[in-house]
């Protein structure tokens, strides 16, 4: 990367769509400016001006142009930054990068989506709503489960494979954004855990893994941090203010 380039980040410290951009970055050794934006209280002039559609981070600005989505952002990232030696996605093999692609996306949508967006929401609802968000969160879990080890990891995950952080791709970096903050999301429904290592072992040991390399390691916010902000989340969601 030439001295000419800039690159700067919009993000937010727990959302875990800035985190899967911040973990890229780094693990590519790209240099980059962080702006943190206060998504309650007021957004920056800059965010809304480089994301008037959503209005939302991550927003990655490479030499004054800006990228959304955090998947989107990957993959440029991928794509513009090839000389770091360090490959998000499969290069040859695209069947195996389409396995990818699908199942980040079906993290994403199917089980981040349905934590913050339908369970947290029907927490406060009567028992059988929140009975069927907690069925439907464990079935996609274990569908999850079943996907990984079939396509990636059939006998488990290589004792030590992610001491060397080359082999933290793409794959990993949603699993470590997304699951790496388990416990608190874990505590804060009350519930048993999210991640449950009888359930699906695969997908606990890989994140528990992943939390122990230097990079996610730097950029995983505190437990208790993000506790509170999801209590915060949820009082402003259904317009009151329980103890949790």
């Amino acid at each position: 990367m030439s001295g000419e380039e800039e690159v700067v980040l919009h993000g937010m410290w727990a959302s875990p769509y800035a985190k899967r951009v911040e973990i890229a970055l780094r693990l590519k050794g790209i240099p980059y400016q962080y702006v943190e934006e206060d998504l309650l209280n007021g957004k920056s002039e800059a965010l809304l001006r480089h994301n008037p559609v959503h209005q939302k981070v991550p927003v990655l600005v490479h030499n004054g142009k800006p990228v959304i989505e955090s998947c989107i952002i990957l993959e440029y990232i991928d794509e513009t930054w090839k000389s770091s030696g360090h490959a998000l996605l499969p290069q040859e093999d695209t069947y195996r990068r389409a396995r990818v692609r699908f199942w980040a996306d079906f993290i994403q949508r199917q089980i981040h989506w349905q934590v913050f967006e339908k369970f947290v929401l029907t927490i406060t609802a009567l028992g059988e709503a929140r009975e069927e968000a907690i069925k439907e969160l464990r079935k996609n879990m274990e569908l999850l489960e079943e996907g990984l080890r079939a396509n990636f990891f059939p006998e488990g995950i290589p004792q030590h494979h992610f001491d060397d952080q080359k082999n933290v791709r793409f794959l990993d970096i949603t699993m470590c954004a997304f699951f790496g903050l388990h416990k608190a999301q874990s505590e804060f429904v009350r519930t048993t855990e999210i991640i449950d290592l009888q359930r699906t072992p695969l997908v606990f040991s890989w994140v528990e893994s992943l939390k122990e390399v230097p990079v996610v390691k730097e950029v995983l916010p505190p437990h208790d941090e993000v506790v509170n902000l999801l209590r915060g989340f949820r009082q402003n969601a259904v317009g009151s203010s329980p103890q949790v």
